[in-house]
C-alpha cells in the first residue's frame, strides 16, 4: 500500500511537470510592454487576461510573423507614460511561470523529496547490509552448501594437511560420535605456510566436503580507521556464525588482525587492532565447539601472531601446509592439466623434477604459461617445450630479442654465463645444469642459467654452501681469467654470494672463529646484542669464505680454460645451449683438504 502511494505521487509529479513544459510550448509571443501598449493604441488587441502580474492577450489578426497570442508584465502607469512619452522600449522581467508549474516546484517538488528521504532511511534502519550501522556489521561472505563445490579430489600435493582436515568433515557430519567419548574438536585450526600452497584451497574444500555455510573473511576487513568497528564486526560474525551452526568461520591472513601486541598501551597508535583482537580471544573462550562451529584460520607469517592466540584452548591445532615435495608437485600437475590437451610426449614427472621448491600456485601459473605458449605458436596441444618455456619465463623473466649488445658486451657475458656453468660442472655436489644463454631476460638480466635440483633436499651441508658460493661467483672468475677485468655484470652474483656467507656465519655456525655462536641476523650491526668485537670477526669471516669461494672457482676454471672457451664460442654462436650440447670439464673437483679448499683428484679426458 505504501509503495502504491508513493507510486501515485511520483506520477502525479510527472504530470504536472509535463502540462508546465505544454504551456510553454504553446505559439506564444512574449513581447514588451511598449510593443503592447502600441498594439492597444492602434486597435489591434482583441482581449487581455491579467493574472499576477501576468498580463495574456489575444490579437483580432495574427502579425506578420504568425503569431496572434502574447503575454507581457505590466508596467507602473506613471513610469510607462513617462518613458513612452521619450519613446524608449520598456519591459517588465519578471521570474514567475505558469500556475502548474510554481505548484509543481514550490510545493509537490520538496513533498516528493521528503517521501524519498523517508523510504530510504526507513530501508536503512532494517536489518541487512544496507543498514545505517553496516559499517560496524561483518563483511564476512556467507557461501550455502551448493555454492560450494570445491572438494579434497581438487587439493592434492598436501596429503598430510587433508588428513587432519578429514577429522573436522567428519565431526560437522556425526557430532554424536565424537561427543559420545567427551571428545571435542579444538577451538580454531590454524593453516601455517608459505603463501600459494593452498590454504584458502583447503578451507573452502573442508566447507564443500562438510556440506555447511562457510563465513570467509580477510584479517584486514576487521580494522578501520574509527576505534570499535573491528570489535563489533568480529561480534556481528560470531553472532551471525551461531545462528547458522553448524558452520565454518574462516579468517584469512590472520597476522593482519592478530599481530603481537605492543607493551606500552597508548603509545603504539594501534589501539583499533587491540580492541579487535581482544574481541577475537573473547569469542574464542565464549562459544561452545560442541555447537558446530568451527573456527579456521591462515597465516604465512605465525612468527608475528600475538601469544595468547596461539595457547591452548584458542588456536590449539596448527596444520602445516608446506610446499609439495615431487610427488605432491605431480599430483598437483595432474590436477591442473585436467583441461589442458597434452601432446603424448610430455611426462609431467619431468616437469615435477624441473619444478623443485614451487607451490601450488606456483604450478598452476606455470601449466598456464605453457598453454599460452603452445596457443601463441597456434598448436594442438601443449608439449614439453611449451613447459620449458614457461618454466624459463617464470624463472628468468621475459625473454628480450630486442636488446641488442655490441660485440665486446656479448662476449663477456658468454663467458661470464659459461664461468657459472662451468663451474657447476666441475665441482661436486652442484644442481644439475639444463640451460645456459646469454639471450636477455627479465629486468637486467644480460644472460641467465638454469639449475634445478635432481631431488628434494631439505638439509645442506657446509661443502655443498661453500660449493653454490663458488658457483655464484664463476661468472665473476671468468671474466678476471679471460679479461683481466671486472665488471658490474657480476653485483647479483655477489649481493647472493655474500648473504649466503652471512647466513653460514651468523645463523649456521658454519664459521672457524665464531664457532657454534649464533648472531642474530634481522637487525643492522649497530642494533644487535652482539660486542663491536663480534661484529668485527662477523665480517672478517664472511669476507673469508666470500674470498675463499672465489679461489675455487678461478681454480675450476683456470683448470677448464679450453672448454670453458669452447662453451663462450658457442654461446655466440647459438646463444642458447642445452644439457646435452655443453663441453664437459678435463678436470673435476672431488673433495677439500684441511682449509676447505678444492683438491684435483681426477683428470676426465
Amino acid at each position: 500500500m505504501e509503495r502504491a502511494w508513493q507510486f501515485s505521487l511520483v506520477v502525479l509529479m510527472v504530470l504536472l511537470l509535463a502540462l508546465s513544459a505544454w504551456q510553454t510550448l504553446e505559439p506564444t509571443r512574449t513581447i514588451p510592454y511598449s510593443q503592447f501598449l502600441e498594439l492597444l493604441e492602434n486597435g489591434k488587441v482583441a482581449e487581455v487576461t491579467l493574472s499576477g502580474d501576468q498580463l495574456r492577450g489575444q490579437l483580432k489578426q495574427p502579425e506578420k510573423e504568425g503569431w496572434k497570442l502574447f503575454s507581457t508584465r505590466p508596467v507602473n502607469p506613471e513610469l510607462a507614460e513617462l518613458l513612452a512619452r521619450h519613446n524608449v522600449k520598456f519591459s517588465n522581467e519578471g521570474s514567475g511561470g505558469s500556475f502548474w508549474g510554481e505548484l509543481a516546484l514550490w510545493f509537490l517538488f520538496p513533498l516528493f523529496l521528503v517521501v524519498i528521504m523517508t523510504a530510504g532511511l526507513r530501508r536503512l534502519r532494517e536489518p541487512g547490509e544496507n543498514r545505517l550501522d553496516s559499517f560496524g556489521a561483518s563483511r564476512a561472505k556467507v557461501y550455502e552448501e551448493k555454492n560450494i563445490r570445491t572438494t579434497f579430489a581438487e587439493v592434492a600435493g598436501v596429503d598430510e594437511a587433508k588428513a587432519d582436515l578429514e577429522e573436522v568433515v567428519s565431526f560437522l557430519r556425526n557430532p554424536r560420535d565424537y561427543n559420545r567419548l567427551g571428545a571435542h574438536l579444538p577451538r580454531g585450526i590454524m593453516l601455517v605456510g608459505p603463501p600459494g600452497t593452498g590454504k584458502t584451497l583447503l578451507a573452502r574444500a573442508l566447507a564443500g566436503e562438510a556440506g555447511v555455510p562457510f563465513f570467509s573473511i580477510n584479517g584486514s576487513e576487521f580494522v578501520e580507521m574509527f576505534v570499535g568497528v573491528g570489535a563489533a564486526r568480529v561480534r556481528d560474525l560470531f553472532a551471525r556464525a551461531k545462528k547458522s551452526a553448524p558452520c565454518i568461520i574462516f579468517i584469512d591472513e590472520l597476522d593482519a588482525l592478530g599481530r603481537a601486541r605492543s607493551g606500552v598501551s597508548g603509545l603504539s597508535g594501534h589501539d583499533e587492532k587491540d580492541q579487535t583482537l581482544n574481541q577475537l580471544l573473547s569469542e574464542l573462550d565464549g562459544f561452545d565447539p560442541q555447537r558446530g562451529i568451527v573456527l579456521l584460520a591462515a597465516t604465512n607469517r605465525p612468527e608475528t601472531l600475538d601469544p595468547a592466540l596461539l595457547r591452548a584452548g584458542r588456536f590449539d591445532r596448527h596444520v602445516l601446509v608446506d610446499r609439495p615435495d615431487k610427488n605432491g608437485r605431480l599430483a598437483i600437475l595432474k590436477v591442473h592439466v585436467r583441461g589442458v590437451p597434452l601432446a603424448p610426449s610430455v611426462d609431467l614427472s619431468e616437469v615435477a623434477g624441473l619444478t623443485t621448491g614451487f607451490t601450488g600456485a606456483e604450478l598452476a601459473n606455470l601449466v598456464n604459461e605453457a598453454a599460452i605458449i603452445a596457443t601463441r605458436r597456434k598448436a594442438v596441444s601443449v608439449g614439453p617445450d611449451d613447459f620449458v618455456g614457461a618454466l624459463e619465463r617464470l624463472v628468468a623473466g621475459l625473454e628480450k630479442k630486442t636488446r641488442l649488445l655490441n660485440p665486446a658486451e656479448r662476449e663477456i657475458v658468454a663467458f661470464h654465463e659459461s664461468g657459472h656453468a662451468m663451474v657447476a660442472l666441475a665441482l661436486p655436489g652442484t644442481e644439475t645444469v639444463h640451460k645456459v644463454s646469454i639471450i636477455p631476460r627479465g629486468i637486467g638480466a644480460l644472460g641467465y642459467n638454469i639449475q634445478r635440483p635432481a631431488e628434494d633436499r631439505y638439509l645442506t651441508t657446509r661443502r655443498e654452501l661453500e660449493t653454490k658460493m663458488a658457483v655464484l661467483l664463476g661468472g665473476r672468475a671468468a671474466e678476471m681469467l679471460i679479461f683481466g677485468v671486472p665488471t658490474t655484470g657480476a653485483s647479483d652474483d655477489l649481493d647472493k654470494a655474500t648473504s649466503l656467507a652471512r647466513h653460514m656465519v651468523m645463523r649456521y655456525g658454519m664459521s672457524d672463529s665464531l664457532g657454534l655462536a649464533t648472531v642474530a641476523d634481522e637487525q643492522p650491526l649497530e642494533k644487535r646484542a652482539c660486542s663491536e668485537e663480534t661484529a668485527a670477526r662477523v665480517d672478517r669471516s664472511v669476507r673469508e669464505l666470500v674470498e675463499q669461494a672465489f679461489r675455487r672457482a678461478l681454480e675450476a676454471l683456470e683448470r677448464n680454460r679450453e672448454p670453458l672457451e669452447r662453451m663462450a664460442r658457442a654461446l655466440l654462436q647459438k646463444e642458447t645451449l642445452n644439457a646435452d650440447e655443453l663441453p664437459q670439464p678435463v678436470w673435476r673437483g672431488d673433495a677439500y683438504d684441511g682449509d676447505h679448499r678444492a683438491a684435483p683428484v681426477e683428470q676426465v679426458g
